[in-house]
């Protein structure tokens, strides 16, 4: 069996637009990917045009391993967040091939089940008023539609340093939200790296009585030496990884100590393999993964091959209830949560099928997401500033 061809297909949304790459096959069976880039969708479509004729056209979507290894160092240039973003989308696409042909799931492949159910949590649902009755009330619908965890970052365009008056609405924000959602779900706190070590610190004692299951991103990404100053003077569990694009990359966290949860982004670094690599590395290290996910149902569906075959696998993220729930209808199959959980299936391959026709009537946007600016949790159109 040999590639004979890519199609990429771009699902536009105001705030984000979702990359989906189908590989074609000599003897017609077809697999699928996905990712979603912030501002890079047109270089990573351009990436994937001279990556077919260069590394991908004529591989046998058997031998994933060489396709990754050429793809990632045939270049000679470091792959970063495009590169890998690519490989993922075609790695992805070639273990759904995989699948199908043989007749069994990805996590078959991946050295079968070790559970038949993967709990979600919910993020995306918090665009309404950022006031503490409007945000309790969102979380309320959340847990009534049967998830048992959800993620918010409370701390509007905040940067570096949080003022008091600001860091008492967050306060508000969380307090309303977990007296809304009782004791027993999970409520992950979202930084998105914002913070310097000082505040991340300050404003970890201040949402303690509130039990966040995690801190995410409290720093920003680039030096885990912060991140390890933060980690040394909270008792809450860390978690990071969703911006390291290499699972290489995640050798210094790693001997750092510094997260107690890892989030790599499948559509980011590499694909399914790259990340079934990375959590039997991080078991080692007693460390559980709960990876990014702001993609579609393809990007879900990959995930969950992972997690059914993953020891150390925590939690999926999981945005399509609630933003852009519309896009769920593209894909065949899409994963559903019910009663906060993804029930396993045996579908082979990745077990969805992407409807290209239906995918059309959402064409690519030019779409924004600015963090640092104000109302950006409403995931509303942002203009240039």
């Amino acid at each position: 069996m040999r590639i004979t061809r890519l199609d990429t297909h771009v699902v536009g949304t105001p705030w984000r637009n979702l990359t989906y790459v189908v590989v074609h096959t000599d003897e017609g069976l077809t697999g699928v990917g996905e990712t979603r880039m912030l501002g890079h969708t047109d270089a990573l479509l351009g990436y994937l045009r001279e990556a077919q004729h260069n590394h991908i056209l004529g591989s046998d979507p058997f031998a994933v391993e060489d396709l990754v290894r050429r793809m990632k160092y045939g270049d000679y240039g470091r792959a970063g967040e495009i590169v890998m973003s690519g490989i993922a989308c075609v790695e992805m696409a070639c273990w759904d091939i995989k699948g199908k042909a043989l007749g069994v799931p990805v996590w078959q492949l991946l050295g079968g089940a070790v559970t038949d159910r993967v709990k979600a949590y919910a993020n995306g649902w918090y665009t309404t008023e950022r006031t503490p009755e409007a945000y309790a009330e969102a979380a309320r619908a959340v847990v009534d539609r049967g998830y048992r965890a959800l993620k918010i970052d409370p701390f509007g365009a905040g940067r570096f340093e949080l003022s008091h008056a600001e860091t008492m609405q967050a306060v508000a924000l969380i307090e309303a939200i977990r007296h809304a959602i009782g004791p027993e779900v999970e409520l992950m706190l979202e930084m998105h790296g914002r913070f310097s070590p000082a505040t991340a610190v300050r404003l970890a004692r201040e949402f303690a009585p509130f039990q966040p299951a995690w801190l995410e991103e409290p720093v920003p990404p680039e030096n885990l030496k912060a991140l390890a100053k933060v980690a040394a003077k909270t008792d809450l569990p860390i978690a990071t990884g969703e911006r390291i694009h290499d699972r290489i990359e995640f050798r210094e966290l790693f001997d750092s100590a510094a997260a107690d949860i890892i989030q790599p982004d499948l559509g980011h670094i590499g694909g399914i393999g790259e990340t079934r690599k990375l959590a039997a590395t991080a078991e080692t290290h007693y460390m559980l993964v709960a990876p990014h996910n702001v993609g579609g149902s393809v990007l879900t569906a990959a995930s969950l091959q992972v997690g059914f075959s993953t020891p150390n696998f925590k939690i999926l993220e999981h945005f399509n209830d609630f933003a852009d729930a519309g896009i769920k209808h593209l894909v065949k199959g899409a994963p559903e949560v019910v009663d906060g959980y993804f029930t396993r299936t045996d579908a082979p391959g990745l077990g969805v099928e992407f409807d290209a026709e239906a995918a059309a009537e959402f064409p690519q946007q030019q779409a924004r997401f600015d963090l640092w600016a104000e109302g950006w949790e409403k995931r509303a159109p942002q203009v240039n500033r």
